[in-house]
């Protein structure tokens, strides 16, 4: 089978603390994601989490993103941890209008479930079942009861990506159950998630992990921005896969 197809960025562009890493000193953050984007060909949108975006602004986005690139959105706490999933229809269809004006810039919607909510297969079968079949979506599953091999064959079912998780207290499952697969790397701190720098033998040992990953596409997205700590990783990581 091929070898995966690898799009490595972040989650998010705009950061003060990123300027003399990213983009020259005293950008204005309207230019930031102009510099983001000359470099990586995929972001994890996070801000969608706590205020879901207008669909023009999804629109503008859309012109401002090369050809190419793709837009990962993580999925809005009003359907995640307010509503747990139930009654999804609302946000689903509020959700895929702004999606639907990414067009050919959307990569993969992220579904962060909280991490007190245990699981529910019923619940998740129901959510998935009623997504438009055009929307590719990764679920990341928190509560360790969600660790089942019929969870993952569930999420198989529905082509919906496992999103494998690094970071403190977290397990780190490597689990492939879609045509593409989703990780997010949150730090190698064991005891704070978002904190510190992976080493030189930490990227090498997920490049070989993701090679493993043959014939898939894979989104995988550095959120331990500190520092510049996260743009670094991602250029490394992009370099170590070729």
């Amino acid at each position: 089978m091929d070898a995966p197809r690898a799009r490595i960025g972040t989650s998010g562009w705009s950061y003060d603390h990123w300027d003399g890493v990213l983009y020259p000193p005293g950008t204005p953050s309207r230019d930031r994601l102009a510099h983001y984007v000359a470099e990586f060909n995929t972001v994890e949108l996070n801000a969608s989490f706590y205020r879901w975006p207008r669909d023009t602004t999804f629109a503008g986005w859309r012109q401002r993103l090369p050809p190419g690139f793709a837009m990962s959105v993580k999925a809005a706490r009003g359907l995640t941890h307010a509503k747990r999933l139930y009654d999804p229809e609302t946000w689903i269809d509020r959700m895929s209008a702004g999606w639907h004006e990414l067009a050919d810039r959307r990569g993969v919607l992220l579904v962060q479930l909280r991490p007190d909510h245990q699981r529910d297969d019923d619940r998740l079968a129901w959510f998935l079942g009623h997504l438009p079949p055009w929307l590719r979506v990764a679920v990341e599953l928190r509560h360790p009861t969600w660790q089942h091999d019929d969870v993952f064959e569930l999420l198989a079912r529905h082509g919906a990506a496992y999103c494998v998780v690094s970071g403190a207290g977290i397990p780190c499952v490597l689990r492939v159950t879609a045509p593409f697969a989703y990780v997010r790397w949150h730090g190698p701190d064991h005891e704070h998630l978002y904190a510190g720098s992976y080493s030189e033998a930490d990227l090498q040992w997920w490049a070989d992990r993701i090679r493993e990953w043959r014939g898939v596409e894979v989104f995988g997205y550095f959120n331990n921005d500190g520092e510049g700590h996260a743009v670094r990783n991602a250029r490394r990581l992009r370099e170590l896969l070729g």
